[in-house]
């Protein structure tokens, strides 16, 4: 995989190397480009079974990894030996990935809310309501948390109180995870509308439409801001203002989030090919079935890719070969964190795994 130059270096927010505080690693999205190519796992150093399905990816930070479940429960593991520190019980089901903010755990859940938890004892710090479901991780940037919810509106809250900022209407349902610019919004929504919002005020500074509904969370390179839509087609957008810089069509719908490695975007579709596109053009450098269905996010090394669809693989990053896949049963569909050589990972079966 070439390098990426300037004009398509994403914004990297201060996170130590180890640490996965949102959804694809941190707030540029990139998926963890530092991540090393891992052999075949040879064995789990740790499984964890938390009871209930599992529809999110982790995060974690110094050792502790935050897990949450369909039963309503965010559960803090230590990372070395797998065991359970504490859990927190929600109001509903949790199909939100957490984000870490300082020393608090955020996350969205089915009853409405989202919830600050104190990440080291567990307990709640504030929680604030909206009137729809939120599947949507919370995105913390200049003090605030970012976050759409299935009732048609984005919300600003402060971080640290939970204290509504601003709330803004959309077209409809918002299970897109916001990407928050230095003052900017960019999120996908229901209505098939990309749209720009000025971060301070929530105000709409643009909205581009797509053919359908979006659930795909999007990725800002330089100034191309890149997103899947359930029209089958994957959008590179003018992050200015919201100009079809080239559209790429692939076979069903997508879900997935798309990861920027270098100059290119790697993302899936339900058609079950994984997709690597070069952000400047929308050529295609490789495409290769990988599953079934594709919903998960890729994660992307230097020279490696990991995507969870129908179990754990690893592909080369140059073209797209499958490498080896490893034997952990069909139900996962998210992505996997990567702290030095482990490789941590969570399963529709309820299932936490460390391989090593």
């Amino acid at each position: 995989m070439e390098m990426a130059n300037n004009s398509f270096r994403p914004y990297v927010p201060a996170v130590t190397e180890d640490d996965w505080v949102t959804l694809l690693k941190d707030n540029s999205r990139a998926g963890g480009q530092s991540a090393p190519v891992l052999p075949s796992p040879a064995k789990a150093r740790w499984q964890l079974r938390v009871g209930s399905s599992i529809r999110t990816a982790p995060v974690l930070r110094d050792g502790t990894m935050y897990v949450t479940s369909t039963a309503g429960y965010l559960h803090a593991i230590q990372t070395d030996s797998g065991r359970l520190k504490w859990k927190f019980k929600a109001g509903a089901q949790i199909h939100s990935t957490p984000s870490l903010s300082g020393g608090a755990v955020l996350f969205g859940c089915d009853d409405g809310k989202v919830y600050s938890v104190d990440g080291e004892s567990g307990s709640k710090t504030w929680e604030t309501s909206t009137e729809g479901e939120v599947w949507a991780s919370p995105v913390v940037r200049q003090r605030l948390a970012f976050f759409g919810s299935a009732d048609g509106h984005m919300y600003a809250v402060e971080a640290q109180t939970g204290k509504k900022h601003w709330k803004r209407p959309l077209g409809g349902r918002v299970y897109s995870t916001v990407f928050a610019a230095e003052n900017k919004l960019y999120v996908g929504c229901g209505d098939g509308q990309v749209r720009c919002m000025d971060s301070a005020t929530g105000n709409i500074l643009w909205s581009t439409l797509t053919g359908n509904g979006i659930d795909s969370s999007p990725a800002l390179a330089g100034e191309t801001l890149l997103i899947g839509s359930q029209d089958f087609y994957v959008y590179a957008l003018d992050a200015s203002n919201g100009a079809v810089r080239w559209k790429y069509e692939t076979g069903l719908g997508v879900s997935s989030s798309p990861a920027v490695s270098g100059e290119v975007a790697v993302i899936g579709s339900k058609d079950g090919y994984l997709y690597a596109l070069e952000i400047a053009s929308g050529k295609l450098r490789w495409k290769v079935r990988a599953g079934q269905v594709i919903t998960a996010p890729a994660v992307c090394g230097d020279s490696v890719i990991y995507l969870q669809s129908g179990g754990l693989q690893a592909l080369d990053a140059a073209a797209g070969n499958i490498l080896w896949r490893a034997g952990l049963g069909a139900g996962i569909q998210n992505a996997p964190v990567i702290a030095g050589q482990t490789m941590y990972l969570t399963s529709n079966a309820g299932d936490v795994y460390a391989l090593e």
